[in-house]
């Protein structure tokens, strides 16, 4: 078995030697001995980001996957102090018994903890809580050659907000204290309802998001005509009654690679249609784990190989409120048109909490992700797709991205002139690499 990391899309396909770290009091010391020899290195987590955010342009990754220990914990306020390492499914796996969750949580518990800080992760609770920036305290950073800096709004503000977001380029975290919010169990009171367009989309999200904690769509990727943007919307708020447990239930594996990938335009079709038909026209009440409410494919382990060899990009974007439904439109015209996309297509509302990270993707408006098996043909629907996008004043996910173009990056994120002048040096990507050169 190869001992080579890559991005969750195994794509672009570019093997990083990793150097792993083990104890914290090391860090320093062997972070500056990576970079010393390699030039460049980047911290490398759970390796969650789908893209090439989390290659370091080196292929020589300084990885924190061991670092992974709480170091204090106060359950009478919920405050979290932890290593970088350490994955949101494993707080959540001490925290819940204590009646404790995560303010916000990505869809999936298995990014790490410095990730989740990296990439200013968001949930499906973003129109009421923002991003994890906002409940994240502060954090110690290293930089090549210096000692250990405590970063919070009220100290070393600068580094701050660019650590929030920035993608692992301004040091290496290695600690993060987090703020947790109560529980009293671990069920979800979810609705769920089928809709016939995107229109009642857009009427959906307008009588039920404010009234809910949290909120998010399943959409038919290749509807077209009348039926465009069809779906399931889904709203949950954390239930007053029941068990606070861990959900520890098996999974499904995906246990090879095939040579093609499995997501084709009949299993897509089959899929779909079966998906969408299941679920109700009337409001469907009741009550479920929060692990399938949140991490539905993180029942399946290993999820990504079904796009076989070539791997997978991501396609994430958020569209400004007030011209979200036509480019919305637009693109799901695009996307139908080409016949490609995911089981899994995510629309969802970002409301307007402003995030204390220097480059965090959410704007208030509408949020689209879906993936795609990596081909030729790709780089075409792409190309029209980003057009929609930037005309919109929208802007792409770099945590997800391993195609935006430097322009569009670069008039999307006017702040990134500011995180190079406060990149440590001694770390770059492939992404920053590409989007700044």
């Amino acid at each position: 078995m190869s001992n080579y990391l890559y991005s969750w899309g195994r794509y672009p396909r570019r093997p990083q030697t990793p150097h792993l770290c083990s104890w914290r009091d090391e860090l320093s010391n062997q972070f500056d001995r990576v970079a010393s020899i390699s030039g460049t290195t980047l911290a490398y987590g759970n390796g969650r980001s789908y893209g090439d955010s989390c290659l370091a342009l080196s292929s020589q990754v300084f990885h924190l996957k061991a670092l992974n220990k709480f170091i204090h914990v106060d359950w009478q306020l919920g405050i979290v102090i932890a290593e970088p390492g350490l994955t949101l499914g494993e707080i959540l796996e001490v925290s819940i018994p204590r009646g404790w969750f995560l303010a916000v949580t990505p869809g999936t518990q298995f990014v790490s903890l410095g990730g989740a800080v990296a990439n200013d992760v968001h949930g499906k609770n973003h129109h009421r809580r923002g991003t994890f920036g906002k409940h994240v305290s502060r954090f110690g950073l290293l930089r090549h050659g210096q000692d250990e800096i405590v970063c919070s709004a009220s100290e070393n503000a600068e580094l701050y907000s660019a650590t929030i977001g920035g993608l692992g380029l301004t040091g290496i975290i290695s600690w993060v204290e987090i703020k947790l919010v109560p529980v009293r169990t671990s069920l979800i009171d979810s609705t769920s309802v089928r809709f016939g367009n995107l229109s009642e989309f857009f009427q959906l999200s307008d009588e039920l998001d404010s009234l809910h904690e949290y909120s998010v769509a399943w959409i038919d990727c290749l509807a077209k005509s009348n039926q465009l943007g069809r779906g399931v919307y889904f709203v949950g708020n954390h239930a007053d009654y029941g068990a606070l447990d861990f959900d520890i239930k098996p999974k499904l594996n995906v246990p090879f690679i095939p040579p093609i990938s499995l997501i084709n335009n009949l299993s897509l079709k089959l899929f779909n249609e079966a998906y969408w038909r299941a679920h109700s026209r009337q409001k469907t009440h009741s009550q479920v784990g929060y692990d399938p409410f949140f991490y539905p494919l993180d029942r399946i382990s290993n999820w990504n190989r079904i796009y076989g060899k070539p791997g997978f990009q991501q396609y994430q974007c958020v569209i400004p409120t007030k011209s979200a439904e036509i480019a919305v439109r637009s693109l799901l015209q695009a996307i139908a048109i080409a016949g490609a996309g995911s089981f899994l297509v995510v629309l969802k509302r970002c409301g307007d909490i402003i995030s204390p990270g220097l480059l965090s993707f959410p704007i208030p408006g509408i949020s689209l992700a879906l993936d795609f098996p990596q081909n030729l043909k790709l780089s075409e629907l792409f190309t029209k797709l980003d057009a929609i996008v930037s005309e919109a004043g929208g802007r792409l996910y770099p945590a997800k991205d391993a195609h935006m173009s430097g322009s569009d990056f670069r008039k999307a994120y006017p702040n990134w002139e500011t995180l190079e002048l406060l990149r440590d040096p001694s770390l770059m990507s492939l992404f920053w690499k590409r989007v700044t050169s």
